[in-house]
């Protein structure tokens, strides 16, 4: 693959996974002090309420596939940490799996229902549905990638002499 290719590729996915959850939290923080402030000295205003469970829900998803690629998200791994590396290897292999099969299955009804609220628009904003509830379907493509790629990964990775991780 052409180093150029490889870069551009980086670079969508960290606007993504990166810049994009970066400018929705500070579009969430900003709208929720004026909401604050609205409250405090004039009256209560609709629109940042709106706006910020919108770019909530942007920040929320976009930024777990952040954590997801960066190892960082929180998992119990009592039973994990003390099976053996074969055990802790099928663990991750079947795993992933289901959890690659689960997205898969839902994607293309995800995708429908975020095509069918572009009809709806928010109350305050006038913002269509779909575009509130997009991320989603991001996250729903990227993880199945990310997990497709840890599956081949587990399978094409030589086992470590004497069994060590």
């Amino acid at each position: 693959m052409p180093d150029w290719l490889k870069k551009t590729g980086k670079f969508l996915v960290d606007c993504i996974e990166l810049y994009v959850p970066i400018l929705t939290f500070s579009t969430l923080f900003v709208s929720f002090v004026i909401q604050i402030f609205a409250r405090k000295f004039f009256k209560p205003l609709i629109w940042p309420e709106e706006l910020s469970l919108i770019c909530f829900v942007w920040t929320a998803l976009l930024g777990g596939l952040y954590s997801k690629r960066m190892g960082t998200q929180v998992a119990f791994t009592m039973l994990y940490d003390a099976a053996k590396p074969e055990t802790k290897r099928i663990m991750r292999i079947v795993g992933n799996a289901l959890l690659l099969i689960a997205f898969a299955i839902i994607l293309v009804p995800s995708w429908n229902y975020v095509q069918f609220m572009a009809y709806k628009k928010s109350d305050a904003l006038r913002i269509p549905m779909n575009i509130a509830y997009f991320p989603f379907v991001v996250y729903l493509v990227d993880m199945i990638v990310r997990l497709a790629l840890e599956i081949v990964k587990e399978f094409t990775t030589p086992e470590a002499p004497g069994g060590a991780e």
